[in-house]
């Protein structure tokens, strides 16, 4: 196995594990439905489980949809994106972290969807207005941080 994919197998794996880390020690020491803040009211800790999507969406739909949309889906689409990031070898660096970040963080969501039927969201940012997030979770933070790296990389091919 090449370097190259090692590193796209490992960082997978790390924002797995970071995520399902922290999803097993809100599940055993936050009580459900809770708010405990962390920095004042600016950012809170809870721990909800969401059946839906982001900010619960889909939550309401049939159990077949739910099951199309949350799980067959994302689990066809994650494994297409993993087959291009390891077949394309032109793939800049920036964008193949952004890429592993999304998978990564993908992955974990699905995981919990098969596993607990549901996927547990805890963290909330609040600054009065100006920004305010839905309950989140860790596996988001990398699919953000991947879609970050993805946007940054691509300027950085423009300006190149």
């Amino acid at each position: 196995m090449s370097s190259r994919n090692i590193f796209i197998i490992g960082l997978i794996v790390f924002n797995i594990i970071i995520d399902q880390v922290s999803k097993f020690i809100v599940r055993a020491d936050v009580v459900a439905r809770t708010e405990t803040e962390i920095f004042g009211q600016y950012f809170t800790l809870h721990n909800v489980e969401n059946k839906g999507a982001f900010l619960g969406m889909g939550s309401d739909f049939s159990p077949t949809l739910r099951i199309a949309l949350l799980l067959v889906l994302p689990i066809i689409v994650l494994a297409l994106v993993l087959r291009h990031i390891i077949k394309d070898k032109t793939i800049d660096t920036m964008s193949l972290v952004g890429f592993c970040c999304i998978i990564g963080g993908g992955i974990a969501n699905v995981y919990d969807r098969v596993v607990y039927g549901s996927v547990t969201d805890f963290l909330h940012i609040d600054l009065g207005g100006v920004f305010r997030t839905g309950i989140f979770n860790i596996a988001d933070v990398s699919v953000m941080v991947g879609m970050g790296s993805l946007i940054v990389g691509s300027f950085k091919k423009k300006k190149a």
